[in-house]
């Protein structure tokens, strides 16, 4: 049976897999989880990241995958979600002072985790994971040896308006009340998942569920939407990756998985930045994947996977 086929309960932190937390430069600690590789990791080392809103644990089924596959997995929190603290005015909201925090944790968690793990080095993300991730390359913040990124958000869905002019909006809304509030409404109740959201993730309907069996399991990983201060801060640094020479002068190797059918991350944006990059590679789905490409059913998500480990077999081979 191959890696791709092989079944784990996704509800059970996997018995290779080790729970811990990794200190900040400035002190704040965040989870992550480790999977030591099949083979003690002979195939190198990847560090995964997850979206707006998730949790490593959400990946569980995709990170075993790549540790049977012989590769010594890691994935953590970004600060300020999932059980890694948050940063806005109550317990539900997602908030951050600026993108560039984001990208200078996973640098300083990236340094560390790199001198104690054989190579080669790779850096997978998933949606505003992918963003960071991105931001972090133009920005040297990084050095991987191949990255992968699922439904980055490298653009958010929404009014097709030019970005300066979204950015401007998104200000406006930060200076007349509090950065930390909400920027869309949710539910009724705080936290409470809306009715039509696995709509917009997968068609897998026991894949979802996972995710809310988690929320209920471990109430702490439990988030609703962004603030308008992320809405704004998200504007700001995609203003950044549309700079002139910014993606260009990214020399790695980077896969982009994306989908047309996204409705949560600009799909054309995705497909620009492929174009952009001069390592750059596509892997493109249509009305048969959702946003959650990685959690999709069987078919979608395993013809990612083969493209994931054809594409890291190519360009990042075992040293």
């Amino acid at each position: 049976m191959s890696a791709s086929h092989q079944t784990i309960d996704r509800r059970v932190i996997p018995p290779p897999a080790t729970e811990s937390t990794f200190t900040l430069a400035d002190g704040h600690a965040i989870r992550r989880i480790d999977w030591p590789g099949v083979d003690e990791g002979g195939r190198g080392s990847l560090l995964f990241l997850p979206g707006r809103g998730d949790f490593y644990e959400k990946y569980l089924e995709t990170l075993d995958h790549w540790h049977r596959a012989g590769w010594r997995v890691t994935a953590a929190d970004w600060r300020g979600q999932a059980g890694s603290g948050r940063l806005g005015g109550d317990a539900v909201t997602g908030h951050i002072d600026d993108f560039a925090t984001w990208s200078e944790d996973l640098a300083c968690l990236w340094k560390a985790w790199k001198a104690k793990t054989p190579g080669p080095h790779i850096l997978g993300a998933h949606s505003m994971g992918a963003h960071v991730v991105m931001r972090a390359l133009v920005d040297g913040l990084v050095d991987p040896e191949a990255v992968v990124l699922s439904a980055p958000m490298i653009g958010m869905a929404g009014p097709p308006l030019p970005l300066a002019v979204l950015h401007g909006v998104a200000r406006v809304m930060t200076r007349i009340g509090k950065p930390t509030r909400p920027a869309w409404k949710w539910s009724e109740k705080p936290g409470e998942m809306p009715a039509r959201r696995r709509d917009l993730l997968t068609h897998d309907a026991d894949r979802y569920a996972d995710e809310l069996w988690w929320r209920e399991k471990r109430p702490e990983l439990v988030m609703g939407p962004g603030s308008w201060g992320w809405v704004e801060r998200a504007y700001a640094s995609a203003r950044r990756l549309g700079e002139a020479g910014a993606m260009e002068a990214v020399r790695v190797p980077v896969l982009i998985i994306s989908t047309s059918a996204d409705r949560l991350v600009d799909h054309a944006a995705a497909v620009r930045a492929a174009r952009r990059l001069p390592g750059g590679e596509l892997i493109e789905f249509g009305e048969e994947a959702h946003h959650e490409i990685l959690r999709e059913v069987d078919p979608v998500r395993e013809r990612a996977l083969a493209g994931i480990d054809e594409f890291l077999d190519r360009v990042a081979p075992r040293k």
